[in-house]
């Protein structure tokens, strides 16, 4: 009976840390800004098909509608209330997107705004996306309803009411990040508004849960109001399934707040992947793929079972956020592909898919004036994702998630799934290759000359497809082959100039 009751508590530990994605789909991808109706098409003709486990969606409920500038894409992490309406569709609709998705195994992840509501400065009215009154002036948000009781003023300690300093944790925790008027979660009532939201998402079928600024709202709060949060919906997930749990932390080191804080709520963003994976492939200050060898933990990173990585997001891609200039997005789309590839090729953290919209840039460097554009829209009304006839998107939706590589690549992870890092290989610079196991291997060229060598793969013989330069179709490869030898050795050639210098394949692209 105790052997018993001690599997049940690891059990409910354990449940916030698994994103509840079908057997066999390993990835999620952020659908940044899409529409409600949009993104349950996208699950029923491209996700579910092409093996994706689930959707991370722009924040759901009421938000503020800023006109100066116009419509930016962080109007939504300023909110009004806790109603499901927004510019990418009305509760209705977001309602049939998660029941479709759900119905075709593909998973909603909800950005949930809870550390705070609207800025200071936002004045008063119903400038909101379901016409809610608001002062924020009087911190009065009747649509919650939050009045100036729950907010966090007589806790800051800084005169201003502002977080001032990133090396005192009651700050970072308590005062006001940005203006926003920062919410009081120690208190029950605020806790329990919270959780209400939270709660009413579940109900609806979503799995869990992004905590956007977590580094910001003390680990304990979090916990308290993870602990009012009901199980699942079971029309889709079993009995007493908790939601899945991703809190955005920033932790590049030398701060008063560290990743490991909030290890027991649930995964925790490793924003010094994208960063340091970033510096590496662009072979800034000598970095060499060769030093990957010991990626993950080797390099300081958190531990693999709590680690949400991304080679991009969509506050570090427009130089926001952590990271800086290193960062690899869909403008570097050549380096962006092979970072992408090894991140879903190594076995490190739970892998998140960047799929963004493009914005006029003046300048080269991230931090362009322009970078505070919203979605693709006419008059403010966010525009359908339109599919080009070669599946890529249209009306300035990038969707790199569609870029064949990267599709590739997700089915790749998913095939190799459970696999230990083999046969590593690397010619001290930035040539280098690793299978896992006996089901996949991959080469990279990020060297200024050509690669040509025979490798182990570890792989059985036969004739595979490379899924970086075409699929498998109807038992014939549409790109290059490799053919692995009765041995598992076989030989590679990449040339330094093609578009995507790397290979890619596994048993599912034998002929």
């Amino acid at each position: 009976m105790k052997f018993f009751l001690l599997l049940s508590a690891i059990g409910l530990c354990w449940a916030q840390y698994s994103p509840h994605t079908e057997q066999g789909r390993t990835s999620i991808v952020h659908l940044f800004e899409w529409r409600w109706v949009d993104i349950a098409e996208e699950c029923e003709r491209y996700l579910a098909p092409k093996g994706f486990g689930g959707v991370q969606v722009s924040p759901p409920n009421e938000n503020l509608i800023i006109h100066n500038p116009s419509r930016p894409w962080w109007e939504r992490y300023q909110p009004i209330s806790y109603k499901l309406c927004t510019r990418s569709g009305n509760e209705a609709e977001f309602r049939d997107m998660v029941t479709r998705c759900n119905n075709v195994g593909v998973r909603i992840y909800v950005d949930a705004v809870i550390n705070h509501m609207c800025g200071e400065g936002a004045g008063s009215g119903t400038s909101s996306t379901c016409g809610s009154y608001y002062n924020a002036q009087n911190k009065e948000f009747p649509g919650v309803p939050y009045s100036a009781w729950d907010f966090n003023d007589g806790k800051c300690k800084t005169a201003s009411g502002h977080l001032e300093t990133y090396n005192d944790a009651a700050q970072v925790r308590d005062c006001r990040l940005s203006g926003l008027l920062d919410l009081a979660l120690e208190k029950d009532y605020v806790r329990t508004k919270i959780a209400d939201y939270l709660n009413n998402l579940i109900d609806i079928g979503v799995a869990g849960f992004r905590l956007g600024t977590s580094k910001h709202m003390w680990p304990g709060d979090i916990k308290a109001i993870l602990d009012k949060l009901q199980n699942l919906n079971m029309s889709w997930f079993p009995a007493e399934s908790k939601p899945f749990i991703l809190q955005e932390v920033i932790d590049l080191g030398g701060e008063a707040v560290s990743s490991s804080e909030y290890f027991e709520n649930g995964l925790v963003t490793e924003f010094k992947y994208g960063a340091k994976l970033g510096t590496v492939i662009r072979k800034w200050n000598g970095e060499k793929m060769a030093y990957l060898k010991n990626w993950g933990e080797g390099w300081g990173f958190m531990p693999s079972d709590r680690a949400l990585v991304f080679v991009d997001n969509h506050d570090n891609q427009r130089g926001h956020g952590a990271g800086g200039a290193s960062i690899l997005t869909f403008w570097d789309a050549r380096l962006y592909k092979m970072a992408v590839g090894f991140m879903l090729a190594h076995p490190y953290g739970l892998t998140r898919i960047m799929s963004s919209y493009r914005w006029e840039r003046y300048y080269e460097n991230k931090n362009d004036v322009n970078s505070w554009i919203g979605p693709p829209n006419d008059n403010g009304v966010t525009k359908e994702v339109t599919i080009n006839p070669d599946t890529t998107c249209g009306n300035d939706w990038v969707c790199e998630h569609r870029w064949h590589q990267i599709r590739n690549m997700v089915a790749f992870r998913n095939i190799v799934d459970g696999q230990a890092l083999t046969n590593w290989w690397d010619n001290g610079s930035n040539q280098v290759a690793f299978g896992r196991g006996n089901k996949g291997f991959i080469v990279f060229n990020n060297d200024a000359w050509s690669l040509s060598t025979i490798l182990q793969t570890g792989l059985p013989p036969g004739t595979y497809c490379d899924v970086i330069s075409g699929d498998k179709v109807d038992g014939y490869c549409t790109g290059s082959q490799v053919h692995v030898s009765c041995d598992g050795t076989a030989q590679f050639s990449i040339s330094n100039s093609v578009e995507d210098p790397f290979v890619a394949i596994h048993v599912e692209a034998r002929l």
